[in-house]
């Protein structure tokens, strides 16, 4: 038995423990609360809303943002693992460690899994269109070549990749096709093509096409023509994938509007690639054009220590206009998807100018929910 004079201490120290373990209770049921205001709670009645991962992210290099990606997000999209140079370096010579990871990670996670992209210009191998002279190659082989990639690509994940961006980037901003090596061997046909191969491996796979600056009313007019056009020859084709490489001032959100308009008449639309620049661009516009580069200026790199408190406000508002737009017209809208989870692993920091520090996501680097998150969520929940 404790002896009086000792008798205080001990209720001292229990109510010590007791306040200590008081605090620790609340705290954990603050923490649960703030957790079930999830992004892909609030626009789970909406459309998906999505985020990209990265090779060192999918194979497990980063567990803080994957954690990230697991409570925000209800669908993935792989960054760069499974464009073509990527998982087909050489000829014949698949490498799919990455892609089957990341998978793997979108089923454990219940989530809706894209896939990007099958043909596109700009990271095809170079073996794609040259012979083992270094000539170029006709269009019987390019044909097969094609055949052979999306099959293998899409019939590996057949019923377990949800939808495919088929063709990536094949229009100009004025509405004519890009001079690609797809399009100086086989002509438009390659769009053609690509979507009936991607058809014919899973037939169930919802395919789309995907390009960046789709508020450009001449690359507006190019893409509905393009795909009245394959609907007309009877290729299956989905939708239409529209890049949000938006910034402060770009792109006009009227024009946004009347695209997204345009193309939901064609059949469904995904918001792709969603980021908010907040730096100057070199030349003016929205563009996103990855062979644009241009050297480092430090007026081009306004914020290297964080962002201005009214730069944030503006943020805020610029995404959260966005999003009124996307709730507005959610009967056409399948998929709204962020291009990267944070801050830290955005390509807009070293595009186009490489070695600035952007802010271009909705969690900063350090993986905190900026004030935005809580805006866009309050505005899903009165819509």
């Amino acid at each position: 038995m404790l002896k009086s004079k000792n008798f205080p201490i001990f209720i001292l120290l229990l109510s010590v423990v007791f306040t200590f373990h008081s605090c620790n209770s609340n705290k954990k049921s603050v923490d649960n609360d703030l957790s079930e205001a999830t992004l892909k709670e609030a626009f789970k009645e909406k459309f998906y809303i999505g985020t990209t991962l990265n090779g060192r992210q999918i194979m497990g290099g980063k567990p803080e943002e994957l954690e990230v990606a697991k409570i925000h997000f209800n669908s993935i999209v792989a960054e760069n693992e499974m464009k073509s140079a990527r998982i087909q370096p050489e000829e014949g010579e698949f490498n799919f460690s990455v892609s089957d990871n990341f998978v793997e990670f979108g089923e454990e996670n219940n989530m809706h899994i894209h896939g990007h992209t099958l043909i596109w210009h700009s990271q095809s191998p170079d073996w794609f269109f040259v012979d083992k002279d270094g000539n170029t190659v006709s269009k019987e082989v390019l044909t097969q070549r094609m055949k052979d990639h999306i099959h293998t690509v899409v019939g590996r994940y057949k019923g377990r990749i949800h939808s495919w961006d088929v063709v990536n980037e094949a229009i100009e901003d004025d509405g004519n096709y890009r001079n690609s090596k797809f399009y100086q061997i086989l002509g438009e046909d390659f769009i053609k093509l690509a979507f009936e191969f991607a058809h014919e491996a899973d037939p169930e796979a919802q395919l789309y096409y995907n390009d960046y600056s789709m508020a450009v009313p001449g690359k507006r007019a190019g893409v509905v023509k393009m795909v009245k056009k394959l609907q007309e020859d009877g290729v299956t084709i989905h939708g239409i994938g529209m890049q949000g490489h938006i910034g402060l001032n770009h792109p006009d959100i009227g024009e946004f509007e009347k695209s997204l308009e345009a193309y939901g008449d064609l059949g469904k639309v995904m918001i792709t690639e969603l980021d908010l620049s907040v730096l100057p661009s070199p030349w003016g516009d929205a563009g996103a054009e990855i062979s644009d580069n241009y050297d480092y200026d430090d007026k081009m790199n306004p914020f290297p220590d964080g962002l201005p408190e009214e730069v944030q406000q503006q943020f805020t508002k610029r995404y959260v206009e966005f999003f009124e737009l996307f709730l507005k017209h959610q009967d056409k809208i399948e998929r709204v998807a962020l291009w990267g989870v944070n801050d830290g692993n955005s390509w807009k920091n070293n595009w186009p100018v490489r070695g600035r520090t952007d802010y271009p996501l909705l969690f900063d680097r350090e993986n905190n929910a900026k004030p935005v998150v809580k805006e866009l969520i309050d505005l899903a929940s009165k819509d």
